[in-house]
């Protein structure tokens, strides 16, 4: 797909590791891309270290009017969107069913369930009117594979799946048949995320079945090389990196 110029791209969670490497990759293909986080400080610095030309946004995307007040924003700056690749989530366990707690639960449903409902109602309209429109959720392997001590964070990730898939539904509904579907909304699904800091801060740590956040970038970039038809309410794995020797323990290090 060409003219990646002239399409508009808002990464959420722009602040961490996978969100600067995103919005790197989708600067890089040429995409105008603009990051939101919470703290101003911190998404400033992710945007510079993002690169020249990616515009930093502060929101609170579990706040509906925030999100609107967002919009406007950025209708006003750059005009509608074409795309969101959103990148919220957190991570919360227990031991099991029983010790599973409400602050707990609260944290993950308003970064994994709220963000993802505000953000995708207030944003869907561009979407949908969007000529290469996507909409793009990380999710976990866990999901398909719950255990009691991720119970809560499980369910929370579920929900924002079956969120995205009500998504694509609309969306295909809406384009009136395969040859008029032009957007898409996906699940990208990976074990866990690591970054090149992180491995250098865990230098005897293999990081087993963790894919990077370079390659959860190229993925991205790479959804607008391929049809709606192709993406729409699919829930598309992404390998793992190659596990570095070490003689260090298995570990398991989930999404957030």
């Amino acid at each position: 797909m060409s003219g990646h110029s002239a399409l508009n791209v808002l990464v959420t969670g722009g602040s961490g590791p996978s969100g600067i490497a995103v919005a790197r990759a989708l600067r890089e293909a040429g995409f105008r891309v603009f990051v939101v986080g919470s703290e101003r400080a911190r998404i400033e610095a992710a945007a510079a270290e993002a690169g020249d030309g990616v515009t930093p946004l502060v929101c609170d995307l579990a706040d509906l009017e925030a999100v609107r007040a967002l919009r406007k924003v950025l209708a006003d700056a750059a005009g509608t969107m074409d795309a969101v690749i959103h990148l919220v989530g957190g991570w919360r366990g227990a031991h099991g069913i029983t010790d599973q707690s409400d602050a707990d639960w609260d944290f993950l449903e308003r970064g994994a369930i709220t963000t993802v409902r505000n953000v995708s109602r207030v944003f869907y309209d561009d979407l949908a009117a969007s000529a290469a429109g996507r909409f793009a959720i990380v999710s976990s392997t866990a999901v398909a594979d719950p255990t009691a001590a991720t119970a809560s964070y499980v369910a929370a990730k579920a929900a924002a799946e079956a969120w995205t898939m009500a998504m694509a539904e609309g969306l295909a509904r809406a384009a009136g048949g395969p040859a008029e579907l032009r957007s898409a909304a996906v699940v990208l699904v990976v074990q866990a995320l690591v970054d090149a800091g992180r491995r250098k801060a865990h230098p005897g740590r293999t990081f087993p079945g963790a894919t990077d956040v370079e390659d959860l970038a190229a993925a991205v970039v790479g959804l607008f090389s391929r049809p709606a038809t192709e993406l729409n309410g699919r829930r598309i794995s992404l390998p793992p990196a190659p596990a570095l020797p070490s003689p260090a323990a298995a570990d398991l290090t989930y999404l957030d």
